[in-house]
């Protein structure tokens, strides 16, 4: 009986052994997904997410679609046949247009390359490719005229390209921070086309005139961005807030100027797994409505009624510069799998949960983002010759 119970002992004392080695691997591996100078683990579609060690390189490939349907008027929706008919009665505005946006899918491709040039500064250049794709409903006089009940307007290229800075103001431990600040900065350079034309329209003299302002590829205007990003940690929990603001100080070209935007994320993330993580978020933002007019529409050229008359009715409500812009919060759900070292696959999916805009105009329904995030070692980063897999010093993350 004692000899068993010595034996019982020892089969208990090797298990907990045993249970403690594979806590102590767990531990280890939970120094994050991601590397640990940034914190461990952050989304990848928030500015700021991903940063490589010091000395090392990044690129991310992120596919993108928004998909918007319905009509919103500040928080309520809107009918879109209310705004269907004639837009002059007996030579007098009636407020109804001859054509009303029903649907859209924006797809986006974004490519970012990124370097750690210190422990605390990071740079990054993200080129972005976009592709709109906006359904149109006409009248029943442009349904007579044309025999159709709308068209699809569509515009594809490349958008405007960011330039984004990273400077670590302050970290409570300069490999694996649980607690950090960052300041965020950057400028969007106008290389997306703000000379899109309809040549989609059923109508041959319609198809020389600009698309309005939603369906251009970028701003015109060279951007600055300002923001602030705090992280927190407590394995396996990562959580923290980013703020940021983009501002439009000057019209482009054609005369006129996106609104200013200002956004706010926050964010929690559980490593349930040495290769895996689940997410969540809310997105909050704020835009102000476009200023000036684009020249081709004040002049009469583009978007009105009477084609080359300035003082008839628009033909849709996309050429009122009031119907851009608002508020919006969304709730995003996401989840990050490391499938091999120096590789992370992101997922997320965001829904909408309160819109008031400046409408009447297109409301988002969803958006999904999925990210393929690899790091890039260099002979300068303390990472390199560590091995592929695991580095000698785990507290260095992947």
């Amino acid at each position: 009986m004692y000899g068993k119970r010595i034996v019982s002992w020892r089969m208990m004392l090797i298990s907990v052994l045993v249970a403690s080695l594979s806590w102590a691997d767990m531990a280890r591996a939970y120094v994050g997904l991601c590397c640990g100078k940034c914190g461990g683990n952050m989304p990848m579609n928030i500015p700021g997410g991903g940063v490589p060690e010091t000395h090392e390189y990044r690129v991310k490939f992120s596919p993108m679609r928004m998909k918007m349907e319905g009509l919103r008027d500040g928080s309520g929706r809107l009918d879109s046949d209310s705004l269907l008919g004639m837009p002059v009665m007996m030579g007098r505005p009636t407020g109804k247009f001859m054509a009303v946006p029903t649907s859209m899918a924006m797809d986006m491709l974004n490519i970012t390359a990124g370097y750690s040039f210190t422990d605390d500064l990071f740079g990054a250049v993200m080129l972005m490719y976009k592709r709109n794709s906006m359904d149109m409903r006409f009248n029943d006089m442009m349904k007579t005229q044309v025999g159709r009940e709308g068209f699809v307007m569509k515009s594809s290229g490349v958008a405007d390209t960011m330039l984004m800075g990273k400077y670590r103001l302050f970290a409570d431990d300069p490999l694996i921070p649980s607690r950090q600040m960052s300041l965020l900065f950057g400028f969007n350079l106008p290389t997306g086309s703000i000379d899109q034309r309809n040549t989609d329209h059923p109508v041959p003299t319609r198809q020389q005139e600009l698309q309005p302002y939603g369906m251009q590829l970028g701003s015109g205007t060279v951007d600055p961005s300002l923001g602030l990003l705090y992280q927190r940690s407590a394995s396996p929990w990562w959580w923290g807030m980013n703020a940021r603001y983009t501002a439009r100080l000057y019209d482009n070209k054609r005369g006129y100027r996106l609104g200013d935007e200002a956004q706010v994320d926050v964010y929690a993330m559980f490593q349930f797994h040495p290769q895996w993580l689940i997410q969540a978020q809310i997105n909050a933002s704020h835009q102000t409505g476009i200023r000036g007019e684009m020249d081709e529409y004040r002049d009469g050229d583009s978007g009105h009624a009477t084609p080359g008359d300035p003082n008839s009715p628009a033909t849709t409500l996309l050429w009122n510069t009031d119907n851009y812009g608002g508020s919006q919060v969304f709730a995003t759900f996401g989840v990050q799998w490391q499938p091999v070292s120096l590789h992370i696959l992101d997922l997320n999916v965001g829904v909408p949960l309160y819109r008031n805009l400046n409408g009447p105009q297109l409301e988002q329904d969803y958006r999904v983002m999925l990210t393929w995030y690899i790091e890039f070692v260099t002979k300068s980063s303390r990472r390199y010759g560590m091995g592929k897999t695991q580095p000698n010093d785990s507290r260095l993350g992947f």
